[in-house]
């Protein structure tokens, strides 16, 4: 794909309750740095009072006002897939999209949560046991992350859902990728058990953020020898961050698959490569300013 260089862009974030976002200061900053006037909407549906499904309608709208590009969250990013013109090869692998590029009047998608999460992963637990895998969630999120987690070397992945019907699909996905016996599904009722003899669990739902707040299962369940790889990053210390250090747990916040997977996305909707880690340095300026204010305001 042959990228036009521009000095201006206009792109957005589509999700529910997005209003806490870091990725509209992630993005400007960086754009700020390069030189660039680039300008990121929120268009959250909770505030339009439109369902996930609208996701559709919000996309083309996107496009005839003239955006560069979307990013798309929570819940819609499996929703969106048949509202695109073409999906990048690794997003249609996955079935989920994060990253939206409008270009030469078409919209294709693509999925930069793999990317991230395994550069986060590499940098944040560079040599953990990776033989038995448990994760929590098998939305898109989870989706992305499972892709991830395998392609960093775990033999063997444990998906468990509230849907056992998604954990099944998800897995059977996974084995058709990276072969048989590589992922397995399980229900709910037997995740204290999974990880009472796992290396590591990987949480990919939404609890924990600002909106859903708590533990994803007992801490009880976490152990000295149990690593702990969180998605959410609003705020940068949820329960299970917190409640997985305080048991002795080797722990991954999500603060860095944020930050990898913005550097992807504004790539792709640049074409430029972005300076990682002043994207990085700027996360944590914009969460320590974010957590101070929320605690100024209880």
């Amino acid at each position: 794909m042959t990228v036009v260089f521009q000095d201006s862009y206009l792109v957005g974030l589509i999700g529910s309750g997005v209003g806490p976002s870091l990725s509209p200061a992630l993005h400007e900053r960086e754009a700020d740095r390069q030189g660039l006037r680039y300008v990121y909407r929120l268009i959250d549906i909770d505030v339009l009072g439109v369902r996930p499904e609208a996701v559709g309608d919000l996309v083309r709208a996107a496009r005839d006002l003239g955006f560069d590009g979307l990013n798309i969250t929570h819940p819609c990013k499996q929703l969106v897939l048949p509202h695109l013109d073409a999906l990048a090869p690794q997003a249609e692998a996955l079935g989920a999209v994060n990253t939206v590029v409008f270009r030469d009047g078409r919209a294709v998608g693509h999925n930069t949560d793999v990317t991230g999460f395994a550069a986060s992963f590499a940098r944040g637990l560079p040599d953990v046991p990776l033989e038995r895998v448990v994760q929590l969630g098998a939305g898109g999120a989870g989706a992305a992350v499972a892709h991830a987690t395998l392609t960093l070397g775990t033999e063997r992945v444990t998906v468990v859902d509230a849907l056992p019907e998604r954990a099944a699909e998800l897995a059977a996905s996974l084995n058709r990728r990276f072969g048989p016996e590589r992922a397995a599904a399980a229900a709910p009722d037997r995740l204290t058990e999974l990880l009472a003899s796992a290396d590591g669990v990987v949480h990919a739902t939404p609890t924990g953020m600002a909106a859903h707040p708590g533990l994803p299962f007992p801490a009880q369940s976490l152990h000295p020898g149990l690593w702990v790889a969180e998605v959410v990053y609003r705020p940068l210390e949820t329960e299970l961050v917190r409640t997985a250090r305080a048991a002795g747990c080797a722990v991954l916040d999500g603060g860095g698959m944020a930050v990898f997977q913005a550097v992807d996305a504004f790539r792709l909707f640049t074409g430029r490569e972005p300076d990682s880690a002043g994207m990085l340095a700027d996360f944590a300026r914009l969460a320590r300013g974010a957590e101070q204010s929320a605690r100024h305001a209880v």
